[in-house]
């Protein structure tokens, strides 16, 4: 079952470039009406020139770690229809060692990729609350479990938008199954960000819209890694379980391309 209704409206955040373009574009492709949020409204520009069809991608210059902003840019969006599905990418990767960190840009860096979720899911969620139906996609890593070199800030927040993913999950799922949320980590992207050799933003994209437009409760709280389902580790008793009750362990569940 996919998310969107006729009526309804996906956000994005960080679309003006790199995955999140090709996220927003890929969703316009499909028919779906776009709400892009970036802090550059030249580059947000780009992304609706090469919108088709023309007019579905609505830029809002907007900086997501700001939560005044978020909120009067969340009530503009609404005159477009309900919000029905945020996907929250917008990130920054400063790329600096702790110790060329300062206090103040370390805790920009968390402002943007973790207060940024929390800015922006609890604006979409107002519209999600009232009707008891929506779908949260947070754009994760695996860059907590073993930090790079030069990546602090950008390691810390990212994880602790994962925790935030399950907190979320924990205080809603129960009153609210459907509302989806869940995480999922592109993988090395060829985008600034990214590396030279990655996968392009494009094809990664086409993984996460399919993850966002799935609309099942089954999913709240799975975590998934390119276009593949990361199973929860499982105990050696679980296993043996699994082996004796399911016939073996169980599969990870794939997206389509």
């Amino acid at each position: 079952m996919t998310t969107l209704t006729s009526e309804g409206v996906a956000v994005v955040t960080g679309a003006s470039r790199g995955l999140g373009q090709a996220i927003a574009l890929e969703l316009v492709a499909r028919g779906a009406t776009v709400a892009g949020l970036a802090r550059h409204a030249d580059a947000l520009a780009e992304t609706a020139a090469r919108a088709s069809p023309a007019g579905a991608f609505h830029a809002f210059t907007c900086d997501v770690s700001h939560p005044d902003e978020v909120r009067d840019s969340f009530a503009r969006i609404r005159q477009l229809g309900r919000i029905e599905l945020l996907i929250n990418n917008a990130a920054v990767y400063p790329r600096l060692d702790f110790l060329e960190e300062t206090p103040e840009s370390f805790c920009e860096t968390v402002r943007i990729n973790l207060c940024g979720y929390v800015n922006c899911s609890h604006s979409a969620l107002q519209d999600m609350v009232e009707v008891g139906r929506g779908r949260i996609l947070n754009v994760s890593t695996f860059a907590c479990v073993d930090p790079l070199p030069a990546s602090s800030a950008y390691s810390v927040s990212k994880g602790a938008g994962r925790i935030l993913t399950r907190a979320m999950v924990s205080d809603l799922c129960d009153r609210f199954p459907g509302i989806v949320i869940n995480n999922w980590m592109p993988g090395a992207l060829a985008t600034t960000m990214g590396v030279k050799d990655g996968t392009p933003p494009e094809v990664a994209a086409r993984w996460g819209v399919n993850l966002a437009l799935w609309h099942d409760p089954d999913i709240s709280g799975t975590t998934w890694e390119r276009d593949f389902e990361i199973l929860p580790v499982r105990s050696l008793r679980r296993r043996l379980l699994d082996t004796l009750l399911l016939r073996g362990a169980p599969r990870p569940r794939r997206l389509g391309s």
